[in-house]
């Protein structure tokens, strides 16, 4: 299954664990940015996973940013995807399976050990 993985600033560091993370459980992965902790605009990053997972360049997605809220209501705008924000795996396992939004999770402050629980 191939992945795309996007950040915000805030969620950069997040996204580089997450990136071995899923190297380790052997998925393919797209990097869309960014690609360090100089302030970006979220909504760039929302809209590249966005166009990525309707393009289908990829399966399932995971956004990271600060808090969560920007990100999934900027990647909600674009047709056809339907992101959802999960601070803990019964709402991520909720939105996937049950909610319709098997194709973007916007992530807020998660740590490394409640990630790797995803």
């Amino acid at each position: 299954m191939r992945i795309a993985i996007v950040s915000d600033h805030a969620g950069f560091v997040l996204k580089e664990a997450v990136k071995v993370f899923l190297t380790a459980e052997h998925r393919d992965i797209l990097d869309l940015g960014t690609h360090g902790t100089d302030p970006v605009d979220y909504s760039d990053y929302a809209e590249a996973i966005g166009r990525a997972l309707r393009e289908n360049l990829a399966e399932r997605g995971i956004l990271l940013c600060g808090s969560g809220v920007g990100a999934s209501m900027a990647a909600n705008r674009i047709p056809g995807i339907r992101a959802g924000l999960c601070h803990d795996t019964y709402s991520a396992h909720q939105g996937v399976e049950h909610d319709d939004a098997p194709r973007t999770l916007a992530e807020g402050p998660l740590s490394h050990r409640l990630f790797q629980s995803f």
